[in-house]
């Protein structure tokens, strides 16, 4: 048998814990040392959300033509004081970290250094995982202090924006049409409009 594990002969894809049974929360160091050691292949996709493992859904060619689409644009546009990264991984503390599609941030922050405190705005494309992105994660966004989070429905092209952070989570919620041009609030080079990038006639 190989000696390389991966992480579906290890734990199942997904599991679900009796009512009241405690589970053992995973922290981000030791679930990269099992990357490190091949015990789950680096190819894995999955999020880690207060020590629990949560795989992330495959992505369809419709994802990833929008999300290309995207990351084009962003990168023609965004100012030089600024990055944008396309699917980094967001270290949240020690058992919490995200896989946004896209994440904006200033370009003096190290990728070591990254953290939710430093994010502008997280940009996600979703097609299969919309009702995780507007449910848990956004949740999860809003937690660790990320002001601005936009959604963007891959099938209907819809953009649902989450803005103004306060203690009981977004105050400002509401959807754009792909005709309407949107702009971040704390990263004003980013501005979107998806019919402009021709996405509507796909």
């Amino acid at each position: 048998m190989n000696e390389r594990f991966h992480l579906d002969m290890v734990w199942p894809a997904t599991t679900q814990a009796a009512d009241g049974m405690p589970r053992r929360p995973w922290s981000v160091a030791e679930i990269e040392a099992m990357v490190a050691a091949g015990i789950i292949d680096e190819d894995e996709r999955f999020e880690l959300i207060g020590g629990e493992v949560v795989p992330m859904s495959p992505k369809g060619a419709r994802h990833e033509h929008v999300k290309g689409e995207i990351n084009a644009h962003l990168q023609r546009i965004i100012s030089n004081d600024l990055r944008a990264l396309q699917e980094t991984t967001l270290r949240l503390d020690e058992i919490a970290f995200l896989e946004p599609d896209f994440c904006v941030f200033p370009r003096a922050v190290t990728i070591e250094q990254l953290r939710g405190h430093n994010v502008l705005i997280a940009i996600e494309v979703a097609d299969t995982s919309l009702r995780y992105d507007l449910g848990r994660k956004i949740g999860v966004y809003a937690a660790y202090g990320i002001p601005e989070v936009w959604v963007i429905d891959a099938n209907t092209l819809v953009t649902h924006v989450h803005r103004r952070l306060g203690a009981q989570g977004y105050a400002d919620i509401f959807q754009a049409g792909p005709a309407e041009t949107l702009q971040a609030v704390r990263a004003p080079s980013i501005t979107m409009c998806l019919e402009q990038l021709g996405l509507t006639s796909l």
